[in-house]
């Protein structure tokens, strides 16, 4: 039985929500600390994005015949795939994803998914913050903080911006809460005044100090940005600067977890994809360009529940699949490179005649950049991805 993404507000999540006026939806955003100077982001992007959509193998033989509506013209063309190599192209929304593949700050994966066969959104997904091939109490980045040297006295292990936070970062590390804020401001007398009523509460009371502490360094760190209203470029892109200039900042956060959905595309996907695209790549272009010079040091993995069927369906859509795409990104990214044992389209091919056969477990892709960027001891990578022995980590994603 699937189960729905409930939110669920915990003390933390309150406190440092206390007069946030602005509830960003479909997109939140968590932060975390790491060890050493490497910076580690996870976007995910909620509701299956389709990978043959977004990097589109144009050279493959029927692809035209399979894709019919959904295929784009070839590079060079007008409004044409960009070039990847020869073989594949990247969708013409995503010309910042481009130029960091032309810069080797880019790794783009086909044919990849998790070792769950299951077409519900909600358990994949759990099983993708999981991972595991069931739904855990704690997600696998929370685990892998755990494994991480305590941060200093009075921070938190991790901060998680948004109403709730994201199974990826659930679990025994502890993890703070702070929603953005919009408009309205909370008037500081208000606030020395529920400290004032909460100083005895053994628990309440330090909960809510060390939110008003967590507030007001993102205010400090962030400045007017994080007053101002919500500007035409999109809630994405302002939620990916901020975790950018957070993570700049020396005692900033080193570890990032974001969202942005929409990828549920069943009917009219050419022209409901357009935005969800652009969204996507003017927030990692925004990120960069926030990070700064720490953009050297940082590597982002972005992935989806799961990839869509092969075929287009009677509305110009696409269904619940299997294998999909996957991004690194980063300065400290081997990129330049399509990686990945790409099956073809042929109908032997095709899993259950129908979805691109997953060949690249998506765990090995976290796990090659928890033991090589991270620097994650073996038996930290193990216990983050539990019972997982077979999908060991690949190496080579990042600058050595």
């Amino acid at each position: 039985m699937s189960k729905p993404h409930l939110p669920q507000i915990g003390r933390r999540s309150l406190l440092l929500g206390l007069g946030a006026s602005l509830a960003l939806p479909g997109v939140r955003l968590a932060f975390a600390q790491a060890p050493g100077p490497a910076r580690l982001v996870v976007v995910l992007l909620r509701g299956g994005l389709d990978g043959l959509y977004a990097v589109q193998p144009y050279a493959e033989p029927g692809f035209a015949e399979l894709r019919g509506p959904l295929m784009l013209p070839e590079p060079g063309q007008e409004d044409g795939l960009l070039d990847l190599g020869g073989r594949f192209g990247l969708h013409p929304r995503l010309v910042g994803i481009h130029a960091m593949f032309r810069e080797n700050e880019a790794l783009i994966l086909q044919a990849v998914a998790g070792p769950w066969r299951t077409r519900s959104h909600f358990d994949a997904q759990d099983f993708l913050e999981s991972g595991a091939e069931q739904r855990l109490a704690s997600g696998w980045l929370n685990r892998a903080l755990s494994a991480m040297p305590a941060p200093p006295a009075g921070r938190a292990a991790g901060l998680a911006v948004g109403t709730n936070t994201p199974l990826l970062l659930r679990g025994r590390a502890r993890v703070d809460n702070y929603v953005p804020r919009g408009t309205a401001e909370v008037p500081p007398d208000l606030l020395a005044r529920i400290l004032d009523l909460t100083a005895r509460d053994t628990v309440l009371g330090p909960s809510l100090r060390d939110g008003i502490a967590a507030r007001g360094y993102v205010l400090e760190t962030l400045g007017d940005a994080a007053r101002q209203r919500p500007s035409p470029e999109g809630q994405f892109a302002i939620l990916a600067r901020a975790a950018g200039q957070l993570m700049a900042a020396p005692s900033g956060p080193s570890v990032a977890a974001f969202e942005l959905g929409g990828w549920d595309t069943h009917a009219q996907q050419a022209a409901r994809l357009n935005a969800p695209l652009a969204q996507l790549d003017g927030g990692l272009v925004a990120l960069k360009q926030a990070l700064g010079d720490v953009w050297r040091r940082t590597a982002v993995l972005v992935v989806t529940e799961f990839g869509r069927t092969v075929r287009v369906n009677g509305t110009m859509g696409t269904d619940h699949g299997t294998g999909g795409v996957a991004f690194i990104l980063g300065g400290a990214v081997r990129g330049g490179r399509i990686l990945g044992d790409w099956p073809g389209l042929s109908q032997a091919n095709l899993l259950q005649n129908r979805d691109l056969l997953p060949t690249t477990d998506v765990r090995v892709l976290a796990k090659g950049l928890l033991r090589d960027h991270v620097l994650l001891p073996a038996n930290a990578v193990a216990a983050a991805f539990p019972n997982s022995a077979e999908a060991a980590p690949l190496g080579g994603l990042v600058r050595g």
